[in-house]
């Protein structure tokens, strides 16, 4: 329950449209794609920089909890108002302010979504390369709190290589600008990689600039089929061992491919027990050439066969059937997307496999090979107290497994609420301490997301952030 005062307050700051306190208008912003629910006791709606400061600053006044959103499409509890209090919700900032083809910038509000981007800088012949499975519906301003990635990640990189600089209101309620306008510039700290991939917890990005790249000349597309996952990625070695880099290379298990075998039963070879597609852009005669490499790279005992895709758009058909199809089996499916050095997946895959026939979970794994980037799939009835506790165990060792290949416990989703509790395996307790005194920071009350990111801490200096 919000104080009378507060809302009395907030109600004179905000014109009665940017405001919600019905509960029942309340719901829609109570979740994420983490299917988690926790309502907030309002929601407001800031068009402007200013009018997000005004929140904050009366946020912290009455020491409210304050949760930043864009369209919840996050997995991992990023977005949730855990706490109740204020969800700030940016999907009104659609404003693009610059469009700068000669300089290959754009800057635009935290609430364009990631499309718009991409339709407002094609007819130039640029694009921004991050490109998650949410893109069409998901903000810039959700890419650059968890610095997502997607399948072009391999060759182009995530949205913190893509984001020259920021204006955000912190914690305190301070307006900041962050980076610079140039490709090239080195003064002061760098505090727009810092912003990206915070989460929300540090500061609100309220407008973002950002560098764009030239579209590829052409595309093309190859598909590669294999009797077993070991070959498949003996492959993905190969492949990533090459002079040029795929601009996508995307790994299916045998799980995947019968879940789409069940909807689409001509689609793909009976006997394919691992897939990888494979995208390559650049000139015609880079893709001619790079093709054959990665065509030869897959030639192994294990391959069944391997071709040219006419139609680089079809490719991603296959990819883009998956994740529905794995939502109408399990819905409460746990999902986390590590990831580990490309050398180490045949370790890593084979004894995931292991681990899954261990506890008896049933898993299904794909993602994107050439960053390393696996999305392990526990497809568990989170009605089921006895496999709710293998799953939970079994998670547990797929972490450990991964910091032990020396990867890292996220690659695109962030940590939010739902990876807080193991990122102790992965950052010791000095450097969690040295990012708790970096929240304090910038947001001394810890009215910003409050409770995502970190762990419990026995450390007094450190409980107002848990």
């Amino acid at each position: 329950m919000l104080p009378t005062h507060f809302l009395t307050q907030l109600r004179s700051s905000l014109p009665p449209d940017q405001l919600y306190t019905d509960p029942v208008n309340c719901y829609a912003y109570a979740y994420d794609n983490s299917r988690k629910i926790f309502p907030p006791d309002a929601v407001v709606f800031p068009l402007t920089s200013e009018e997000v400061q005004t929140v904050v600053v009366l946020c912290n006044a009455y020491k409210i909890p304050l949760t930043p959103r864009g369209r919840g499409t996050g997995t991992s509890g990023g977005s949730l108002p855990e706490q109740g209090g204020v969800a700030l919700s940016l999907e009104r900032m659609l404003r693009i302010l610059v469009v700068d083809p000669a300089n290959r910038v754009i800057v635009a509000e935290p609430g364009v979504l990631n499309q718009s981007v991409q339709d407002a800088t094609k007819p130039h012949g640029l694009f921004w390369p991050p490109d998650p499975s949410s893109a069409a519906y998901s903000t810039i301003g959700g890419n650059l709190a968890t610095s997502a990635g997607g399948p072009h990640a391999v060759k182009y990189g995530t949205t913190r290589d893509h984001a020259l600089g920021l204006k955000a209101v912190t914690g305190k309620g301070e307006i900041i600008k962050t980076g610079c306008y140039t490709t090239k510039g080195v003064v002061g700290y760098d505090l727009t990689r810092l912003l990206i991939g915070s989460e929300g917890t540090l500061a609100i990005i309220t407008e973002a600039t950002l560098k764009l790249t030239p579209l590829p000349q052409a595309i093309s597309g190859l598909t590669a089929h294999f009797l077993d996952a070991a070959s498949c990625s003996a492959a993905i070695v190969a492949i990533m061992a090459l002079h040029r880099t795929p601009s996508a290379l995307e790994f299916l298990d045998n799980g995947s491919l019968n879940l789409i075998r069940g909807r689409f039963p001509d689609m793909l070879p009976a006997d394919s027990r691992a897939m990888l597609m494979i995208e390559i852009d650049g000139s015609p005669n880079e893709i001619r050439d790079s093709s054959a490499a990665i065509l030869s790279a897959c030639r192994n005992k294990g391959l069944i066969k391997s071709e040219q895709v006419a139609d680089a758009v079809s490719l991603w058909q296959i990819r883009k059937a998956l994740s529905p199809l794995l939502r109408d089996i399990a819905p409460k499916k746990i999902n986390e997307d590590v990831v580990v050095p490309i050398a180490t997946l045949p370790e890593f895959l084979d004894k995931l496999a292991l681990l899954s026939s261990n506890y008896q979970i049933a898993n299904v794994n794909f993602g994107h090979a050439g960053n390393g980037n696996i999305h392990v799939n526990l497809l568990v009835n989170q009605d089921n107290a006895d496999e709710m506790d293998r799953a939970e165990k079994c998670l547990n060792e797929i972490f450990d497994l991964v910091i032990k290949l020396n990867g890292t416990l996220s690659g695109e989703h962030g940590i939010g609420s739902e990876k807080r509790a193991y990122i102790g395996k992965e950052i010791d307790e000095i450097t969690l301490a040295l990012m708790r005194d970096i929240k304090l920071v910038f947001d001394p009350n810890n009215i910003l997301n409050p409770g995502k990111l970190f762990p419990q801490t026995k450390n007094p200096n450190h409980d107002k952030i848990c």
